[in-house]
């Protein structure tokens, strides 16, 4: 048996889709992009929907939107994808990094709140592993100190806060649809946002700049989405619920069914609802392996794994020098993910916590 880290679920709807997309002749950005674009704000409960070509570029928009530049400073959690840093760099800014919660792994508000200065512009805040992060506190921060509410909802696609879906907390929300997120096109992304001003702005920076055909007004770039992506991304849009219902069925499974001492299953917060793009372990001294011999020892008998992630950002080279944030590289030290994805099969989750009880 062999159970990977991460698997689309694609099928004859995703193909009958590209196909229908080949045959129309219109393969870039058309009536397809739009029409995922309108199924995906409805979806997320936001007015507003953005395609783009990844979840960067998204996040690379979202903040020129917010009219991010140089010396601004934007607060970034300290545990996250590199991108969530790099994005803001690109716009020739600083980014700061809070502190996560130790419980979550979602950026800390009491440590943003410690790191917003007179510099800062925006906040970005993490949905990680499909647990949104506490948005209500972080929205009162923002609204508070006249910042822009950025939501990184790249993993957490259907996931909730206080009844409310990820798309619709901040000023601005950017997903990310990599073949291995929860739905999937490929590459491609997608921002919401519930500002009139900020839809017209996105549409411009991704598209060249173009207030009208030709007539550039400003700086933009070439962030669009085709139609052979955005087809794929209505059909995995229609799965997406049941998608996540597995994942959280796979996930209440590894919560009652994993005991090997000296392993920290992961906790879902009051008020929220977690979708699962990853199920991510956490090992303590009392385990009797080290992580890497732990991944080595799951490997060999099929299960797959990865660490999700190993660096916390303000300890990545790029970053030198930055304050450390000592939570976030406990986090990269201990953390480890194991399948959790909807082709998970009832034997296959069930080899999997023999397998891990089994290091004992």
């Amino acid at each position: 048996m062999y159970i990977p880290i991460a698997q689309p679920s694609l099928g004859n709807e995703e193909n009958d889709a590209v196909l229908a997309v080949l045959a129309s002749g219109m393969i870039a950005q058309g009536p397809v992009t739009a029409a995922f674009e309108e199924e995906f704000a409805a979806y997320c409960g936001a007015p507003h929907a953005v395609a783009v070509s990844n979840g960067t570029t998204a996040l690379h928009a979202a903040l020129l939107a917010a009219g991010v530049g140089p010396k601004d400073e934007v607060v970034v959690p300290a545990f996250s994808f590199f991108a969530t840093a790099s994005v803001v760099s690109m716009c020739n800014a600083r980014p700061v990094f809070a502190d996560v919660d130790a419980a979550t792994a979602t950026i800390d508000p009491a440590d943003v709140l410690a790191k917003v200065g007179p510099k800062t512009k925006a906040v970005i805040g993490v949905h990680l592993y499909g647990q949104p992060c506490d948005a209500g506190a972080i929205r009162e921060i923002c609204d508070d100190k006249g910042l822009v509410f950025i939501e990184d909802a790249a993993q957490a696609h259907g996931a909730t806060y206080q009844g409310k879906k990820t798309g619709s907390l901040g000023d601005l929300a950017c997903f990310s649809f990599y073949a291995t997120k929860n739905m999937a096109t490929g590459e491609g992304g997608m921002v919401t946002t519930a500002s009139d001003e900020y839809d017209a702005q996105l549409r411009r920076t991704i598209n060249h700049g173009q207030s009208e055909k030709y007539l550039h007004t400003e700086l933009g770039y070439n962030y669009r989405m085709t139609d052979i992506n955005a087809a794929i991304g209505r059909a995995q849009l229609a799965k997406l619920d049941d998608f996540n219902c597995r994942r959280q069925e796979n996930a209440a499974y590894y919560n009652t069914h994993i005991t090997a001492p000296g392993l920290v299953l992961p906790s879902v917060a009051p008020g929220r609802t977690h979708i699962w793009h990853q199920y991510s372990l956490r090992l303590t001294d009392a385990f009797p392996l080290a992580r890497e011999e732990f991944m080595a020892y799951l490997r060999e008998r099929g299960v797959g794994c990865a660490v999700h992630y190993p660096i916390a950002l303000p300890r990545q080279p790029y970053y030198t020098g930055a304050a450390a944030c000592p939570v976030a590289e406990a986090l990269a030290a201990s953390v480890l993910s194991i399948p959790v994805h909807p082709n998970v099969t009832d034997e296959g989750r069930a080899y999997i916590c023999e397998t891990i009880n089994g290091v004992i």
